[in-house]
């Protein structure tokens, strides 16, 4: 089974109320087995256009696990204040699994 990730790009508008998400919704990525991989307010962009100031990459056990945290109850009070702070688009998508010789 491959590993999920969710994926923030966001344009923060409130940094104070960002960091009062960062700490509700770190609350929750320890509960559900979650762990940032990268958090870059200067991501280089190499082609096209990348959206917001800040990326942020989460890793979970599974595309499922990333859905159970991004829609508990604890994450979507978490949600709520990063929404007021940022911008945001989200993404959650599947590890790569290198296909079987065969």
């Amino acid at each position: 089974m491959p590993k999920g990730y969710v994926i923030f790009t966001e344009a923060i508008k409130d940094p104070a109320g960002m960091a009062a998400y960062s700490r509700a919704a770190g609350a929750t990525l320890a509960e559900s087995g979650g762990r940032v991989l990268s958090a870059d307010p200067e991501p280089q962009t190499l082609e096209g256009e990348w959206y917001g100031d800040q990326t942020v990459v989460l890793e979970f056990d599974s595309v499922e696990a990333a859905q159970a945290w991004y829609e508990s109850a604890g994450y979507t009070e978490a949600r709520a204040l990063r929404q007021a702070a940022a911008t945001t688009n989200a993404v959650i998508v599947a590890g790569f699994v290198p296909p079987t010789a065969g």
